[in-house]
């Protein structure tokens, strides 16, 4: 039996995170079997890349390094934990996934974007997601909310990619909207900008007419 690959994607400070972790709570309640991870990351060697990718120290950093990198940690992470995780029937919860780099790389730091599709294509061996959640956010809401969590949670500040100037972050909401327009059948687009309460239900009443209608 093969599982459900589900994909949480936005900008920074579009509350992915939060409401991925109450997807996670609900499914947990129901006694739906899921994992829970997120990118970069998810292993101990992705984790490891991840250091690398946010360092805010490593400025020198280049695009295309960027990508591979995050390549890499993806890579390693469908190969060790995705995949296993869908061939044993679970619900698969990533917070991002490749829409992530299109996004990022390629719309942000203005990267082919066939460069990048093709690259996550070998590092993925085609895994697309089942299902996606795009939040989206007005770019001011984002910007209190980041500087919420940095006082609330992240003492050492902002890391290397929300450091980044605005007008940056301005093209990789762009280009989730793109991202969005050509992958409609996927991707539920969710307006971010209501209260946390507002976006989860959207967010578990269609997740839950997905599960129904993919383990008939």
């Amino acid at each position: 039996m093969k599982g459900l690959f589900i994909t949480f994607e936005g900008p920074d400070g579009s509350g992915k995170t939060t409401q991925i972790r109450k997807l996670a709570n609900y499914l947990k309640e129901k006694g739906i079997p899921y994992i829970l991870t997120r990118e970069p990351g998810g292993t101990k060697i992705s984790d490891d890349i991840r250091s690398i990718i946010l360092n805010p120290a490593y400025n020198e950093l280049t695009g295309a390094t960027e990508i591979l990198l995050y390549a890499a940690s993806r890579a390693q992470h469908v190969r060790e934990k995705i995949k296993p995780a869908l061939q044993s029937g679970k619900i698969v919860l990533c917070d991002r996934f490749v829409d992530a780099s299109i996004a990022y790389q390629g719309y942000g730091l203005g990267v082919s974007l066939q460069t990048v599709k093709e690259i996550n294509e070998f590092a993925t061996e085609g895994l697309t997601p089942d299902r996606t959640y795009l939040l989206d956010i007005s770019p001011e809401n984002a910007k209190k909310r980041m500087l919420s969590r940095m006082e609330m949670e992240y003492k050492e500040g902002l890391d290397r990619i929300e450091q980044r100037e605005n007008v940056y972050h301005r093209k990789v909401r762009e280009g989730f909207s793109n991202i969005y327009r050509e992958n409609k059948h996927r991707i539920c687009f969710i307006d971010g900008d209501r209260s946390e309460q507002q976006v989860f239900e959207d967010i578990k009443n269609d997740v839950m007419q997905v599960i129904d209608k993919y383990f008939k």
